[in-house]
C-alpha cells in the first residue's frame, strides 16, 4: 500500500492535533507536510512530531499531498485554496475542519477544476487554548466528527476521508449541509457568543469589577471558558453562518426578554419553570450522549 501524503494548512491546535493522532496510529505509513505562518510554529510542529516537514511556501507543503486538510479560520479556507490549485495533484483531496460550511462550499464549487474534489468536514472538539502547542493526539477522540453530505465529490474520495477520521477515534456522522450549519450555531456558535457577552458584562460592571473579581469561582469560570478561544476564527465563523447565527441570538434574546418580564412581575412560578424544564431537559441530554462525547 503506497504511503499516504497528508498537507495539513494551518498547522494549529485542530491541524495539529489530527497530525499527532494520525502519525501515532500510522507511523511510516503517511509523511505529513504543514503550512505554518511563523518559523517559531513550523520548529515546534516538527519538534512536537505533528508534522514531518514544514514551511510558510505553500507550494512546497502541498505539491505532493494526496489530501489536504485546511485548518485556518474559515475566511482564510478559500483564499489559501485559490493560492495552492496550481499545484495540486489530479486526484487529490481537500478536506477541511471549518465551522461553517455553506459558504465554503459555495465558493469552492465555483473554483475547483473536476479532477481535485472536496469533502466537507467538521471535527466537533476544541480547547480553549490555541496554536499547536495546545495540540493533543487524542483531541477527537469520542467527540463527533461531521462529513457534510452531497458536495460533489465521488464515493471513493469521501471514504478515504471517512477512514482518516475513524483513525482518530472520533464518533463519525452525517449531516445535510444546511442543516449542519444551523445545527453548529444552536450547539457551539451561539454558547461562544454568550460566553464572550458573559464576560463583556463583566467588563462593563464599572465601580463593581474589583468585587466581582472577588466573588468569581468555579461557576463564572466553568460558563465563560469558551470566551478564551481564537477571536480570528470566531469572527470569521459570524460572518460566514450570519443567517442561523442571527435567527438564533433573536430566539435566545426573546428567551431572556421573557424572563426579563416573568422576574419584573414577581413571576414565581414562572422563572421556577424556566430552570426546571432547562434542568430536565440538560439531564436528558446528558444521559442520550453518555459514553459518547462531551457537549461543545
Amino acid at each position: 500500500m503506497a504511503r499516504l501524503n497528508l498537507a495539513i494548512i494551518g498547522v494549529g491546535l485542530i491541524g495539529g492535533s489530527l497530525g499527532l493522532c494520525l502519525k501515532d496510529k500510522m507511523g511510516d505509513d503517511i509523511y505529513i507536510t504543514g503550512q505554518c505562518r511563523t518559523q517559531e510554529s513550523m520548529d515546534k510542529a516538527m519538534e512536537m512530531g505533528a508534522v514531518d516537514f514544514a514551511s510558510s511556501d505553500i507550494e512546497e507543503v502541498v505539491r505532493d499531498a494526496d489530501v489536504i486538510f485546511l485548518s485556518t479560520p474559515v475566511l482564510q479556507m478559500v483564499p489559501m485554496v485559490e493560492k495552492m490549485l496550481p499545484y495540486l495533484k489530479s486526484g487529490a483531496i481537500i478536506t477541511d475542519a471549518g465551522s461553517t460550511k455553506q459558504f465554503i462550499w459555495k465558493s469552492l464549487k465555483e473554483i475547483l477544476p473536476p479532477n481535485i474534489y472536496y469533502v466537507a468536514g467538521h471535527p466537533m472538539t476544541g480547547r480553549e487554548m490555541s496554536g499547536v502547542t495546545a495540540a493533543k493526539k487524542d483531541l477527537f477522540e469520542n467527540k463527533c466528527y461531521v462529513i457534510v453530505e452531497n458536495t460533489g465529490a465521488p464515493k471513493e474520495a469521501t471514504d478515504k476521508i471517512c477512514e482518516l477520521v475513524r483513525l482518530t477515534g472520533a464518533d463519525l456522522e452525517t449531516l445535510d449541509i444546511a442543516q449542519h450549519d444551523r445545527c453548529a450555531s444552536v450547539i457551539s456558535h451561539i454558547p461562544h457568543v454568550a460566553a464572550a457577552g458573559l464576560v463583556t458584562l463583566l467588563n462593563r460592571s464599572h465601580g463593581d469589577m474589583e468585587a466581582c473579581l472577588k466573588l468569581a469561582g468555579g461557576g463564572f469560570k466553568d460558563t465563560t471558558r469558551i470566551a478564551s478561544s481564537n477571536a480570528d476564527m470566531w469572527a470569521d465563523i459570524c460572518m460566514t453562518n450570519q443567517e442561523a447565527i442571527t435567527n438564533h441570538l433573536k430566539l435566545l434574546q426573546g428567551i431572556l426578554a421573557e424572563v426579563i418580564v416573568a422576574i419584573e412581575s414577581g413571576d414565581r412560578q414562572a422563572v421556577h419553570d424556566y430552570f426546571a424544564e432547562s434542568k430536565k431537559r440538560r439531564d436528558s441530554i446528558l444521559e442520550q450522549t453518555k459514553n459518547m462525547y462531551e457537549l461543545i
